[in-house]
């Protein structure tokens, strides 16, 4: 594949912040994104939402970082060292969901930085990751910022109350979601097993655009939807537009699934890693 261009030795590269939870298994989370930015050539900012108790089988527990942390973190890196991207993953509650969108607003960051917002409901284990009364948060305050949204197939059902089952049903999902505010809408196909391919939709409100990519046979698939809105993210912050930056990203999780591996005793990782071989 083609890889977005690396920033000369001592040179600053670009910056690109994940506002997500950490993944003390180091599958999913702002682990997941910080490899993903390193091996693009991104200098990885975070702040930090949650503390998760997790591993390959599942999420034990977590503990939400205090409001006043997650803004301070945003407003230190934004005044700062600056960014050009964004992209949001585990929330976890409507205050962190308000807070992110206040803090966004108020350094000046919406509307002139690109923000993905990945939004996170459950695990791929089916543990949950954010409070059933955050969704309207979700919804009110954080999609009207967001670049583009890429929700799985099963956080489409709980944005939209659309069960996603074929062509027609992901069309209007997109339309339902972009009905939400968001300037663009992708509606993810991996989870769309009835598919050969793995089918991804995006809408802008006009036209559609859809990207198909082969189904990759692997039972380690954990931290898929991270990694994707994370190069989603750096190619944005190269000034992609956003169908070249989803074609991007899409090919980029693609070759990071077949890469994956096994790890402890249930799902492993999909891996940047093989970049490393291409270098």
């Amino acid at each position: 594949m083609t890889f977005l261009p690396l920033t000369p030795p001592g040179q600053t590269p670009l910056r690109v912040m994940t506002i997500a939870g950490s993944d003390s298994g180091g599958g999913a989370g702002i682990q997941a994104d910080m490899r993903t930015f390193a091996l693009l050539g991104i200098h990885g900012l975070v702040a930090v939402t949650a503390v998760t108790v997790q591993n390959s089988l599942g999420v034990k527990g977590f503990h939400e970082i205090p409001v006043d942390v997650i803004a301070g973190q945003i407003e230190a890196v934004a005044s700062d060292i600056g960014l050009q991207a964004a992209k949001t993953g585990m929330l976890a509650s409507s205050e962190i969901i308000e807070t992110v969108a206040d803090a966004w607003a108020a350094q000046g960051l919406a509307g002139n930085v690109p923000l993905v917002v990945d939004p996170v409901c459950a695990s791929m284990h089916g543990d949950p990751l954010l409070h059933p009364s955050a969704l309207n948060a979700l919804k009110d305050r954080l999609f009207p910022l967001a670049t583009l949204v890429t929700p799985n197939l099963d956080e489409v059902r709980l944005l939209t109350g659309i069960d996603v089952v074929d062509t027609q049903t992901q069309h209007s999902a997109a339309r339902a979601l972009h009905g939400l505010g968001p300037r663009w809408a992708l509606v993810k196909g991996g989870h769309l097993r009835s598919s050969a391919q793995s089918p991804d939709l995006l809408f802008d409100g006009t036209d559609f655009h859809e990207f198909d990519s082969p189904r990759i046979d692997t039972g380690h698939d954990h931290g898929a939807g991270d990694t994707l809105a994370a190069a989603i993210a750096s190619a944005l912050a190269h000034g992609y537009p956003v169908p070249d930056a989803v074609a991007f990203g899409k090919g980029w999780v693609t070759e990071c699934l077949r890469a994956a591996y096994p790890l402890g005793h249930g799902h492993g990782p999909v891996s940047p890693l093989f970049r490393l071989g291409e270098c």
